[in-house]
This record gives C-alpha cells, structure tokens and sequence, in this order.
C-alpha cells in the first residue's frame, strides 16, 4: 500500500513526516488504491502519476482549482470518464483488490458497488417512488413488499423520508433543489453500494440544504466509504477526514483533513487553502 506526498520543502518536521505517512491505521481496510494513474484527454495530459489510497468508511475530499483534474480522477473510479471521446489512461486502479481497468472487470458491477451523485441533482422524469424504485427493478426486484421497504429504508438514510412519505407518486421534479439532491443519494443508497462519490453535491444549493446534505454525508460515513469533490474549503474542513490537493493534475498532498488545514506541508496547498490563488 503506497500513498504520495509530494513534498517540496525540505525543512519539513521529522515529526510532521511521520505523521503525514501514518494515514492508514495497519489494519485498516483499503477501498481504493491508485497506482501511478495517468489519464489524457486527447494531447491534454491530465492526471499524473496519482498514488492515492481511500480508506474504507471514511470521507475523502478532493480540493483544488478549477481544471486541476479533481473531477477527472473522480470519473475514474467508476470508470464514467471513458463515455469521453479520446480518453486514454495508463496506471491501475484496485477496487476491493481488483484492478477495475482489466478488460474482464465488469463496469456495470463496479456501478451497482459503485454510486455517484452529481453536481446538479437530476431526477429522473418519473414519481418520488420510480425514482428510488428504479434500480432495484433494474436488478430484478420485482416484489413490491420488499420495493416498497427498500424506498422507504433509502428515503430514510438520506433524511427524506418524512418530507414525502404521504406523496409518493408525485413527481420528483416538484421537490426543492436540496429534496431533489437527497432524492439522487437516496436512489444512490437504493442499490446497495459500498462507495458513493460526489462531484460538488451542493455547489448548487443554498446555505440550509447544504448543511443537511453536509450532516447526511456524516452520517453515511458510519456504512460508506465517501470521496467527494469540492471547492468549498470549508465544507471539506468540516465532513472529510482526509483531503487530497490536486493542482496542475498532480497530487501535491494528501493527508488527515486537520494536518491539511492546520499545517500542511507544502507551502503550494497553504496558498491554495489561504485563498491565494484558486
């Protein structure tokens, strides 16, 4: 197991070094494990050489400027970033100790292990109840005792469940904007996943929804292993416990949330985190 900090300042602590190299307990169960990945968009070379271990039942932040291949590395690891045209990548990536880029790996089984929430919440076009009870059909439930425990166990997990359980058959379109992202990670949950990724959840959300998907994700944390891109600093202080820096689509550091925001080591994430750049 191998994990990268790319360290340019040379008078570092000894104490400070260890620590940044303690990040996994020893027994600690590894989700993900990236293995000096590359990725190009056509010429555009951008992700290089990422080494990057993601623990089992933690929250993971990937911070950085626009453009600096968070997203990118995100698609990875569901492999969504191959539906793009001239996509070419190079490395590994380990899921549960199988290397998701062998042409034997399934990717529809690595999605039904694998959920992602995006951005912008997106519904599909059918009732709160279709919404939830999509995949699970899709999977071959049919039963609708068991379709019917299913979405309400999941509209429950993403604190819904008592803002729409006397309208289930209304459309999901109807919900607010924060209803309508917990609606996408309670479809999420519906399937069952180990890992569930984020790309800038509640980037599009006011104050107050954003705080209730930040308390969800806590909570989810105690049964997912959560990875979630973000350029609000202090929401990835808040919710990660460890938080990987990308710039120029490298991984400059990556450490516990509190090292990254108290003392990190490279004076390139103390600008970015400082609003010196970004």
């Amino acid at each position: 197991m191998s994990t990268v900090i790319m360290n340019k300042d040379k008078n570092v602590s000894n104490h400070h070094q260890k620590l940044t190299l303690a990040k996994f307990k020893p027994k600690q169960k590894i989700v993900y494990q990236t293995n000096n990945l590359n990725l190009w968009y056509d010429d555009v070379h951008a992700l290089k050489n990422i080494n990057l271990s993601i623990g089992h039942q933690e929250v993971t932040a990937i911070i950085g400027p626009s453009g600096c291949g968070k997203s990118s590395f995100l698609k990875t690891l569901n492999r969504m970033v191959e539906l793009v045209p001239g996509v070419r990548i190079t490395g590994d990536i380990t899921y549960s100790g199988k290397n998701i880029l062998s042409k034997s790996f399934s990717v529809e089984e690595l999605r039904t292990q694998v959920g992602m929430v995006f951005q912008k919440p997106n519904p599909f076009p059918k009732s709160i109840y279709e919404n939830i009870a999509y995949g699970p059909k899709i999977h071959g439930i049919r039963n609708k005792k068991i379709l019917n425990e299913i979405v309400e166990h999941s509209l429950r997990r993403a604190y819904l469940w008592d803002d729409v359980k006397d309208r289930l058959k209304q459309n999901a379109y109807d919900l607010s904007g924060g209803q309508q992202q917990r609606l996408c990670i309670a479809r999420c949950l519906a399937i069952n996943p180990d890992v569930i990724l984020m790309d800038e959840p509640t980037s599009a959300l006011d104050p107050n929804s954003t705080l209730q998907i930040e308390e969800l994700i806590k909570d989810l944390k105690k049964e997912y292993s959560i990875v979630i891109v973000t350029h609000n600093m202090q929401q990835a202080a808040r919710i990660s416990d460890k938080t990987a820096f990308f710039l120029h689509g490298e991984v400059i550091e990556y450490d516990q949330t509190n090292l990254i925001f108290s003392n990190p080591v490279d004076k390139r994430t103390s600008d970015y985190i400082n609003g010196d750049f970004g």
